[in-house]
């Protein structure tokens, strides 16, 4: 992967002639010290410096981030690194169809934002692919009412219930809170965003439903998943490589906390190595009691996100709002602030000034009907808008 980015991918061209550096020389994961790090701003600057130009990079497919660090992020994966996803995902199937005792023959549904990476990659599973036998799998949008996804879940009565962990966590305290009858499924499964502690064992111990989860993102689809054990991320080692730095940028020791690192193995579209990812955990030096080998990630601290909840009974996920913003030309950064359950304030980094008015006219309409009858929606213009000192930063802050 070193070698194809020095003579496929325009940052790194650049970056072995200014190093002087032979990427031959980088032979093992530890080489890649001799690289510096990169992080989320390099890369949205001038996300084509970092495509590859072959055939591979060419034909890639475009995928948009979620946002979750209040600014969009392009990144681009090759056709053949995601048909072998498939493949990959043997690892994470064969603990789901532990749980559930079959490996064919089961449901599943998926609560997820309309065109998320979810939806865009199933699409082309179905487009590209053949699999004679396949679990069924059915999506409802995040953005339904409430009880539209209750009604869904009925219908559907799947095995397997997935979608964004702070989400599903809000789902089933309400569902719980409210009394409501709905078919329990047999494994509750989360990804793309954090589900809290209390959250997980409210899911376990008071629905009685196991929680898996994987560790993903959309600059490397499979990083880590939860084995039987449920006790941390095992990492897919031969498709991206993690290490764990302190904030000179320094390897920390094992089970010390620290910055996470990825460098991506197998995509040939964005290549990315020594990426700051934005998470933190720690990485074990023990081994799982489940007899896998893989490195195992504890401690992650990744994103977990606000929910809105409104006074007509209705939440909603930051990726509902980002399904109204991500398509914003002149747009840099956004935070949606609930100050009270019906008044909120959105606050915008534009590219220009020129840009404010165009995009008051744009956004407005449309947040406003996704925020309900009798909200008030104040925008507000800033120059930057800043991190909180853990280094996360929010793009939606719920009322508490």
């Amino acid at each position: 992967m070193v070698r194809y980015a020095a003579e496929t991918v325009p940052y790194y061209q650049d970056l072995f002639k200014t190093l002087r550096r032979e990427p031959r020389n980088i032979r093992r994961a530890e080489d890649l010290d001799l690289l510096p790090l990169i992080d989320k701003d390099l890369v949205r600057r001038d996300p084509e410096r970092f495509r590859s130009n072959s055939r591979a990079g060419r034909k890639s497919i475009l995928f948009l981030t979620s946002g979750s660090t209040g600014e969009p992020l392009r990144y681009y994966h090759d056709t053949r690194s995601m048909l072998a996803n498939m493949a990959h995902g043997e690892r994470e199937r064969e603990v789901l169809t532990g749980l559930l005792g079959r490996k064919t023959g089961y449901r599943r549904l998926f609560i997820v934002r309309p065109q998320s990476t979810v939806s865009v990659v199933s699409g082309f599973y179905a487009k590209h692919t053949c699999i004679p036998i396949r679990p069924g799998s059915e999506q409802v949008s995040v953005l339904e009412p409430f009880e539209t996804v209750v009604n869904r879940v009925n219908e559907v009565r799947p095995d397997v219930l997935g979608g964004y962990g702070a989400y599903l966590e809000v789902f089933f305290r309400t569902v719980e809170a409210r009394g409501i009858a709905m078919h329990r499924p047999a494994v509750v499964f989360y990804s793309a965003d954090a589900m809290t502690d209390s959250g997980r064992r409210f899911v376990e111990e008071r629905i009685g439903v196991p929680v898996l989860s994987s560790y993903n993102a959309v600059e490397s689809f499979k990083i880590g998943f939860l084995c039987e054990q449920r006790r941390g991320f095992h990492i897919h080692e031969d498709l991206c490589y993690l290490k764990i730095v302190d904030s000179e940028g320094r390897r920390v020791r094992h089970s010390e906390k620290g910055e996470i690192i990825l460098s991506n193995l197998v995509n040939r579209g964005t290549v990315l190595l020594n990426y700051r990812i934005g998470d933190v955990g720690s990485l074990s030096d023990g081994k799982c009691p489940c007899g896998r080998v893989f490195p195992v990630l504890h401690d992650l601290e990744g994103r977990v996100e606000d929910i809105l909840q409104l006074p007509d009974g209705r939440f909603i996920h930051p990726r509902a709002v980002w399904a109204v913003l991500k398509h914003v030309e002149g747009l840099l950064r956004y935070q949606l602030v609930q100050r009270e359950p019906s008044r909120f304030e959105l606050k915008l980094v534009p590219g220009n000034r020129e840009a404010c008015e165009c995009i008051v006219s744009q956004v407005r309409p449309e947040l406003q009907q996704l925020l309900g009858v009798g909200s008030t929606l104040d925008i507000t213009f800033h120059e930057r808008l800043d991190s909180e000192p853990s280094g996360k930063f929010r793009t939606v802050i719920s009322v508490r």
